[in-house]
């Protein structure tokens, strides 16, 4: 058909990027350069923030081995600046023939994202992420299917989250990571 589609997504105003098998940025497109800057050439994990590294290369190795069509993720990244975004992803297989040879994603929502949670010294960082999710009222179901885990593995951190915080409940484990937060920004 002769149509400059490269060219076309260049002036969409959705972010919108390219990643190769690798996990090489290959192309963003400017509404994306916008929010990460000109990443091109570095791995996909570079514009993440720490937490969101380790469950971000479970996805791509999911996604990039052809096993699904779509993948609509949620996910932090670190702006320009150094602010953390939250951005939710809708992505899809880049194909040559049978073999997957990329990902193709664009943002479909943007939110200035609020800190994570302040580290506990006797947490884990996969238990900071589902005290996290606890934050924002995520059920134990949830938690693991959006971090690829066993209902009983989610239950066991949180076991373990409700020993190190001190507290009994959930709803005290939450209180008490806002307390702190309020106390820290006092």
């Amino acid at each position: 058909m002769g149509h400059d589609v490269t060219g076309a997504l260049e002036t969409v105003r959705v972010p919108s990027y390219v990643i190769d098998r690798h996990g090489i940025v290959r192309w963003v497109n400017p509404a994306a350069k916008e929010i990460v800057g000109d990443v091109r050439g570095r791995q996909f994990t570079s514009v993440l923030s720490p937490e969101e590294s380790r469950r971000a290369q479970e996805i791509f190795a999911r996604n990039i081995s052809g096993a699904v069509e779509r993948s609509d993720n949620e996910v932090v990244v670190l702006g320009v600046n150094g602010e953390r975004i939250l951005v939710d992803i809708s992505a899809v297989p880049l194909r040559d023939g049978d073999h997957v040879i990329g990902m193709f994603g664009q943002v479909v929502d943007v939110t200035v994202d609020q800190p994570p949670p302040p580290a506990h010294p006797h947490l884990t960082p996969r238990q900071t992420e589902v005290l996290r999710l606890l934050e924002q009222g995520r059920s134990t179901n949830q938690i693991a299917t959006e971090l690829h885990l066993s209902v009983e593995t989610v239950r066991n951190h949180i076991r373990h989250i409700l020993r190190a915080l001190g507290v009994h409940s959930r709803l005290e484990a939450v209180a008490l990571t806002r307390r702190d937060r309020l106390l820290d920004e006092a």
